[in-house]
């Protein structure tokens, strides 16, 4: 087991090291530059070629970036923020995100499998057929289709609440009410799929022949449902649970557009919009270690849910 996690942090930095130098390539290769505006003096365009570099070939500017990343240093942001280091850029916006990602993965995952659990039971019947058209709808629409609704609806119309998320550092009722609508829109889509995975292997459960067993030794079918047709349906599921919070960071990047929240997923559109390239590698750099890391705990978690599979072969 450790030797296999090993192995996978090893693997997990080789990514990220060309997962950072694709991006660094693409971006720099970006038509334009941040010094665009005719009215800066000749002489300071030229301090700011020399401060960044941008006079020397690509394989130089390169080397210069990957010098400081190495020590944990995106550089300073260019546009966005001038003159501040892009680590604390990232500071200041992760928090906003993960409040939001975090709200909308607790408030998913007990609907969902509510949802999926009560329509693997009622299968076929007039509950499960409902919960299957609303499965499809959500999973159907995008994110920020509901996202506009809510807004114009909810919002504008009926004025329940804000328009844009309260500009707070700290969470308080304030804030929270503010972000109620984005969850919301944040939570259709994950609802949906586990609902749809948490019935499917369910179903299956049910119908297994472990079932029968249980029940002729005198369980009933709630307690053979919960001591057995559960805990076999959770380990596939996991590949499901575990990545909806890297899902539902996906999808934040449009909703805290629309909701105007001051997240990672709002200034990553506007640095590579501005050419801010350190700003917007940063903050590549963070969604990508979240995937990987999420990605790794996927593959440890089968392990502790079930510990008849073995990791790493005869490691």
């Amino acid at each position: 087991m450790l030797r296999y996690t090993a192995r996978r942090l090893v693997l997990l930095a080789i990514t990220l090291f060309f997962i950072i130098s694709l991006s660094f390539i693409v971006m720099h290769s970006m038509p334009g530059s941040f010094i665009t505006d005719n009215k800066l003096p000749a002489e300071v365009k030229r301090a700011m070629e020399d401060k960044y570099h941008l006079h020397e070939p690509m394989y130089m500017q390169y080397y210069y970036f990957m010098k400081d990343f190495i020590r944990g240093d995106f550089g300073i942001s260019i546009v966005i923020q001038p003159k501040t280091p892009v680590n604390t850029v990232l500071a200041t916006r992760i928090p906003v995100s993960m409040q939001l990602n975090i709200f909308s993965l607790i408030f998913s995952l007990p609907i969902a499998m509510i949802f999926g659990i009560w329509a693997a039971i009622r299968k076929n019947k007039i509950d499960d057929q409902i919960i299957s058209i609303l499965i499809i709808l959500f999973i159907s629409v995008p994110s920020f289709i509901f996202a506009s609704l809510l807004q114009y609806y909810f919002a504008f119309k009926l004025g329940w609440f804000p328009i844009i998320t309260t500009a707070e550092k700290n969470l308080s009722w304030t804030k929270f009410h503010s972000m109620i609508l984005p969850i919301l829109a944040l939570s259709f889509g994950s609802i949906a799929g586990v609902a749809r995975y948490t019935r499917a292997e369910l179903t299956e459960a049910l119908n297994s022949e472990y079932m029968l067993l249980a029940k002729s030794k005198g369980l009933s079918q709630v307690q053979a449902t919960t001591r057995h047709a559960l805990r076999n349906s959770f380990i596939p599921l996991a590949n499901i649970i575990i990545p909806m919070f890297t899902q539902i960071l996906g999808g934040s990047l449009v909703i805290e557009k629309i909701f105007a929240i001051p997240g990672m997923g709002n200034i990553m559109v506007d640095a590579i919009n501005a050419h801010d390239f350190p700003l917007a590698i940063g903050v590549l750099f963070w969604f990508s270690l979240l995937n990987l890391v999420t990605i790794l705990i996927i593959d440890l978690s089968y392990g502790i849910i079930d510990p008849r599979i073995r990791l790493g072969g005869r490691d």
